[in-house]
């Protein structure tokens, strides 16, 4: 194997938009002075969101959903070779990355509509209270996602952040994608953003 590329542009900012997004939003939570840049961080994560779903269908092979809809089995046994310091190496996300990205975007988008429900003094103190528990949850798996990107470069010897930012990764010459290949992605991801800052 060597370095071919395998994460898309539009992939790799939508990814780290969310990151800045949901760090913004986390950050401001608890200021009142602060809430406008809440509330433009909350649809900017949503926005980012809806990107994802759409790219998730639509995007480059590494990017599909399909590409990363491991079974419980399969995330259980690259766990395993992890504790055992032998993880299967995979061109895209391995099962637990992938089951990471799901857990990620489902209590992102349920943060993000509980949230517009509050701000809009909709559903009562029970929605805040909700819109709370979400994102406590999202920030663990974050978390959780954070560390499993740091023990798997360590066990497979390959910086996988670096992979986030570059788009290259360790892989056979038949799984890379083509250069400018997902250029699409990046107006869809500009649509989802505008549209998000003009409701917000």
């Amino acid at each position: 194997m060597h370095k071919v590329r395998i994460w898309d542009p539009p992939t790799r900012l939508g990814h780290w938009l969310l990151v800045a997004s949901f760090a913004v939003a986390w950050l401001t939570a608890e200021r009142e002075s602060w809430r406008l840049l809440h509330v433009r961080a909350g649809y900017a994560m949503l926005a980012v969101i809806a990107f994802r779903v759409i790219w998730g269908f639509a995007g480059t092979r590494h990017a599909r959903f399909t590409a990363f809809a491991y079974s419980p089995r399969a995330v259980v046994a690259y766990a395993a070779g992890l504790i055992r310091g032998l993880p299967r190496h995979y061109a895209g996300h391995n099962p637990a990355g992938g089951w990471s990205i799901f857990l990620l975007l489902g209590l992102g988008a349920a943060s993000c509509v509980t949230g517009v429900l509050d701000y809009e003094s909709w559903g009562g103190k029970r929605i805040g209270e909700v819109h709370n528990a979400l994102s406590i949850a999202m920030l663990a798996v974050a978390a959780l996602h954070v560390a499993g990107v740091g023990v798997s470069s360590v066990a497979l010897r390959e910086n996988l952040i670096a992979a986030m930012v570059t788009g290259m990764k360790r892989g056979a010459t038949a799984e890379s994608i083509a250069r400018g290949e997902g250029r699409t992605g990046a107006i869809v991801l500009v649509v989802c953003v505008a549209l998000a800052m003009l409701l917000a």
